[in-house]
């Protein structure tokens, strides 16, 4: 239902625009409506995990193509729940951005944008590989849309850069699938897709370290990590704003998220011995990001550097694998969704009002919308990680849990706390301070954006003053999947 609902609402609001053009954004808005009401039930059941047999409930399995071991397969656990309920908050924070964004062909744009959300949903369920595959292009597709049709003036150059590097990554990734399954097929004289199945397969170490690096490399291209992160500032720089806040507070998430599910529990060895690795292009990634958005004098140009920065965190905090990393890493991609949503929502208000994303012409802003300062500072903030907002409490986990397995490494991306300060404040010095002379009418926030970033300064806040309400939902995921790999 969770997956349906989008996808239909995605024909609904495509319909309703050929010949009513405000109606899809309010269809958009009561299909998200439905979602986040049908989401009371998973967390009624996370509230009974301690008597379920596992940190998964919430199966639903359906035969697809038996032949091969195809199964539409689907199953929640705590961390997917997480994640669901971001994509959710932030598909609300996309259709508000759009709101009067989007002029022409809003129907189309409203069907790519629900299209989306429902292909994430459906990549944070699917145990099925092959179907995870599936919904793993299903989201793809509609953001190439989003940016080719409603991105700013080099649009087409990002739309295809970003098609590119995200098809070239998921080539790999099923031919690492079809390889594990033929493997698995050998050894049992079955045909599986299923991720519980595969995870019990005997493999070779060279055959482990080569299937784990073809699902790498499509996760840390999504994510991005350094030096497959090229797509994402050209990306979410000609994107429209609804498009940057789902291309940044969700879809990387799904990096993450296949990290994590799938490269570590499926090849743990392999994963145990490229930790060092990894670590290392995380750490590398976050203070190379940081020095960058430092440079840049495009507003979403900085922001989408800020991301690669906090996915280092992520990418750290996976392969260091405990418990604190682990949860520090769940606490980042919800904490960095909100914040970076947030951004990319002010610098499309900020490029409508102004018609520029240059920081250099924005000077003065604090003494003419000194509410839009504000707001805006307190994002800057959070981004650079000040203690008692959520991007805090996720960067000390990651750092906590990685101490302990490679100092060194760790104390290089704690340097990203000195660099962090230096873009945020350097951003708000340009923008927002100093003498202003052109812009004495400039409107402030209307009343949707104010409730808007009300709701992300709300969630940022709580995330920062009771991440356990989080911790404790993630909590068995997290134990699940280290007791798998240990296994």
């Amino acid at each position: 239902m969770l997956i349906c609902l989008l996808q239909l609402g995605a024909f609904i609001a495509w319909f309703f625009g050929c010949w009513r053009p405000g109606a899809p954004r309010w269809v958009a808005i009561v299909v998200l409506t439905l979602e986040a009401l049908l989401l009371i039930f998973p967390y009624r059941a996370v509230e009974s995990i301690g008597s379920l047999p596992s940190a998964w409930f919430g199966y639903f399995y359906v035969p697809w193509i038996p032949r091969f071991g195809i199964e539409f397969y689907l199953a929640m656990d705590g961390f997917s729940l997480l994640l669901i309920t971001l994509t959710v908050v932030l598909g609300f924070i996309a259709v508000s951005s759009s709101w009067a964004e989007i002029k022409h062909r809003q129907g189309f744009f409203y069907f790519n944008l629900l299209s989306c959300l429902a292909g994430t949903v459906g990549v944070f369920m699917a145990i099925d590989l092959f179907l995870f595959f599936f919904f793993w292009e299903l989201m793809i597709i509609p953001m190439y849309f989003l940016i080719s049709i409603w991105g700013h003036e080099d649009r087409t150059y990002a739309a295809i850069k970003f098609f590119i590097f995200t098809q070239v990554s998921s080539l790999l990734m099923l031919l690492a699938i079809v390889a594990l399954v033929l493997i698995h097929r050998e050894a049992t004289g079955v045909y599986s897709f299923g991720y519980f199945e595969l995870l019990n397969t005997g493999l070779s170490p060279e055959a482990a370290f080569w299937l784990m690096l073809g699902f790498f490399i499509a996760f840390t291209v999504k994510l991005p990590a350094l030096p497959f992160h090229t797509w994402l500032p050209d990306a979410h720089t000609q994107a429209p704003t609804g498009g940057s806040v789902i291309l940044a507070g969700v879809m990387l998430k799904t990096g993450a998220y296949g990290l994590l599910r799938f490269v570590v529990p499926l090849f743990p060895d392999a994963a145990h011995q490229f930790a060092p690795v990894a670590m290392a292009m995380g750490a590398i990634g976050v203070l190379y990001a940081a020095v960058m958005a430092f440079a840049q004098s495009d507003l979403k140009r900085l922001i989408a550097y800020t991301s690669v920065s906090h996915m280092g965190f992520i990418l750290i905090g996976v392969f260091s694998w405990n418990g604190a990393a682990l949860q520090g890493a769940v606490i980042t991609m919800l904490a960095h969704g909100v914040s970076a949503a947030a951004l990319f929502m002010i610098a499309g208000i900020l490029q409508k009002r102004l018609h520029t994303r240059e920081i250099g012409n924005m000077g003065g802003l604090w003494s003419v919308v000194p509410g839009l300062s504000a707001v805006t500072l307190f994002f800057a903030l959070a981004s650079l990680g000040l203690p008692g907002l959520g991007n805090f409490i996720g960067e000390f986990l990651v750092l906590q849990g990685a101490f302990g397995v490679n100092r060194i490494l760790t104390a290089a991306a704690a340097l990203v706390l000195v660099l962090s300060p230096l873009y945020a404040l350097g951003m708000m010095q340009k923008g927002f301070y100093g003498p202003c002379s052109r812009h004495d009418f400039l409107p402030g926030f209307n009343r949707r954006e104010w409730a808007t970033l009300g709701l992300l300064v709300f969630i940022s806040v709580w995330l920062g003053l009771s991440p356990q309400a989080v911790l404790n939902v993630s909590a068995p995921a997290m134990q699940s999947a280290m007791e798998v790999a240990e296994r």
